[in-house]
């Protein structure tokens, strides 16, 4: 028999209170203006955040002079540079503190690509990435939730082998192509579906 040492975990935490009315509000405003699938995906944003903020906290409670507050804290601080979560100003513990799920969503590919205009909303964003039309840097991206670095931003594009980027064209417009050159040609049209008596 093989056996699987890999550890998986929860990457999320459901709700205390499974019917909180301020909080359920919240959760389908969030999947309706950042075009979540379902409210998993807040969950899992709100899992991660609690994660840093709990580092954060428990990193405020040692001296400053302490090597492992210096360590881990400018990490953590690096790492919300990294991902443009928090401003150059603001690179300070108290500050991991007030982040918010908002500010992860916002930093998501999805999120990214209707901000710059590849996509017509928020929800043509979600399947233009799933549908592999969307590449950062020269990687084909097909996760929605991707959390987009700063310096990567700027690489966001349509994929080389995308029909919108210049690729191939579209089952569709193949389709299309091959009916004008058909009718140009002086096909008889319609042949497959002509009964015979």
């Amino acid at each position: 028999m093989v056996r699987k040492y890999r550890n998986y975990s929860k990457v999320f935490k459901t709700p205390r209170r499974p019917f909180e009315k301020e909080r359920l509000d919240k959760e389908l405003k969030f999947c309706g203006e950042y075009g979540l699938r379902c409210k998993r995906e807040v969950w899992r944003v709100g899992f991660m955040l609690t994660k840093m903020r709990g580092a954060a906290r428990q990193l405020l409670t040692l001296e400053e002079s302490n090597p492992k507050r210096i360590i881990e804290g400018g990490a953590l601080l690096r790492r919300c540079q990294r991902y443009g979560l928090l401003d150059d100003s603001k690179l300070k513990l108290d500050y991991v503190l007030s982040l918010t799920i908002p500010d992860f969503l916002e930093r998501r590919l999805q999120t990214i690509v209707f901000k710059l205009g590849l996509a017509k909303s928020i929800h043509h964003a979600r399947v233009l990435i799933v549908q592999r039309h969307i590449r950062v840097g020269k990687q084909i991206a097909t996760v929605p939730s991707f959390m987009v670095r700063t310096a990567s931003e700027k690489h966001i594009d349509f994929a080389p082998t995308s029909p919108l980027g210049g690729g191939a064209p579209g089952r569709v417009k193949r389709r299309k192509l091959a009916a004008e050159s058909k009718k140009k040609s002086g096909g008889d049209d319609g042949g497959d579906e002509e009964e015979e008596d």
